[in-house]
C-alpha cells in the first residue's frame, strides 16, 4: 500500500520528533537514582569539600554521593567519568588540575575537552603566597629584591610536580624574574609542615588550608594570588599589585561525560546555580576565601579552555615534566 505523500511526510516528521520528546520526558525525571560524583583526590581536601557542599544544597530528590578516585593528579577519577554512561549519573568534580595535566602529561588516555562535557563552575579562591617568618622580608616587593639578590638559595616547597600550588609558583617566577628552587612533597601537609619548620622558605597554598596559620603567626602571608583581594585577608595585596598580570586562582566545577543530554546538564546547571545562590552557600565560601561561580555550562567551558590555555604555557615555560 503505497501512503499519501502528506501523511509519509508528517508520519516520518512525528517519527523524528520523538528520540527529543523522549529526552525531555526522562529529563524531567531525572534523576530517578542516586548520582555519583567522583572525585580525583582523597576526602578532606578542597577538591572533596566541595563536592560535598554542593551535593548536600541539591534539591533534585536524590542523594550526591562522592566518589574518592585518587591518583594520577586526578587522571584517574577524569578517566572513570569519561569512560562512565552518559546519562548524568556519574559526574566529575573539576578544578586546575585538569587544566594542567591537559599540557602536564603526553599520553592520556582522554581529551579533556572533547571528553567532558562542562555543567557548571562552583568555586573561585586564591591561594597565598606564604613565606617563613625567618624570612628576611616582610612584603612582597622585598621579598622580590632578596630573592633577585639570592639567586637559586630560597627553596620554594609544593604539594607535588604539577601540583596547583606548584605551577602558581612557577607563575610568579616566570612573571617576577626570580629564581627559586622547586622541592616538591606527597601533599600539601608535608609541605606546610616543612615550611612551619623553616627547611623551605616559601609556598603557595590554598588558602583554606593555610588562613589559620597566618592568622596566629606562624605564616606571613605576601600576597594573595587572584585579581582581587581577599575578603578573608583584607590587608594582605595581591601579587597583581606587585606584578602587573599575574593571577592565580583556585576553581571547582561540574563535569559529565560528553553525550549526557543537553536537557540533562541544563537542569544540573540550573539547581547548581540556585544553591550557590544560598545566603549561607555564600558564607560558607566566603569563610573558605573565596566566592562563587554562577553562569551557564558555555560559560565554564570557556574557563576551561582559558585555563588550560594559560597553564599550558607555564608547564611548557618551565619544562615542567610529569613523574
Amino acid at each position: 500500500m503505497k501512503l499519501p505523500r502528506r501523511k509519509f511526510l508528517h508520519l516520518a516528521a512525528s517519527a523524528a520528533a520523538l528520540p527529543a520528546v523522549s529526552r525531555i520526558a526522562w529529563a524531567q525525571t531525572y534523576p530517578n537514582r542516586p548520582v555519583r560524583v567522583i572525585v580525583g583526590f582523597a576526602s578532606g581536601g578542597a577538591a572533596d569539600i566541595m563536592a560535598r557542599l554542593v551535593g548536600q544544597w541539591l534539591r533534585l530528590g536524590q542523594p550526591f554521593v562522592i566518589d574518592n578516585r585518587p591518583g594520577g593528579g586526578g587522571n584517574i577519577a577524569t578517566e572513570a567519568v569519561v569512560r562512565a554512561p552518559a546519562d548524568g549519573y556519574t559526574l566529575l568534580l573539576v578544578g586546575v588540575p585538569n587544566a594542567i595535566n591537559a599540557t602536564l602529561y603526553d599520553k592520556l588516555s582522554f581529551n579533556f575537552i572533547r571528553d567532558i562535557a562542562p555543567v557548571a563552575g562552583i568555586f573561585r579562591g586564591a591561594y597565598v603566597m606564604v613565606a617563613n617568618p625567618s624570612v628576611p622580608a616582610k612584603t612582597l616587593p622585598e621579598f622580590i629584591s632578596y630573592a633577585r639578590a639570592n639567586p637559586g638559595k630560597i627553596n620554594m616547597a609544593s604539594a607535588g610536580i604539577g601540583s596547583t600550588n606548584h605551577v602558581a609558583g612557577e607563575l610568579f617566577k616566570m612573571m617576577a624574574g626570580v629564581d627559586l628552587v622547586h622541592v616538591p612533597y606527597r601533599g600539601t601537609g608535608p609541605a606546610l609542615t616543612d615550611l612551619l619548620g623553616g627547611q623551605v622558605q616559601v609556598n603557595f597554598p590554598a588558602m583554606a588550608s593555610s588562613i589559620e596559620y597566618i592568622r596566629t603567626g606562624k605564616l606571613r602571608a605576601l600576597a594573595v594570588t587572584t585579581a582581587t583581594r581577599s575578603e578573608a585577608l583584607p590587608d594582605v595585596p595581591t601579587v597583581g599589585e606587585v606584578v602587573p598580570g599575574y593571577e592565580a586562582s583556585a576553581w571547582y566545577g561540574v563535569g559529565a561525560p560528553r553525550g549526557t543530554p543537553t536537557e540533562v546538564i541544563e537542569k544540573l546547571s540550573h539547581e547548581i546555580n540556585a544553591a550557590l545562590a544560598d545566603p549561607e552557600m555564600k558564607a560558607r565560601f566566603a569563610d573558605l576565601g573565596g566566592i562563587a561561580i554562577v553562569g551557564s555550562p558555555a560559560d565554564f567551558g570557556k574557563l576551561i579552555a582559558d585555563e588550560i590555555e594559560k597553564w599550558g604555557k607555564v608547564v611548557k615555560f618551565a619544562g615542567v615534566k610529569a613523574d
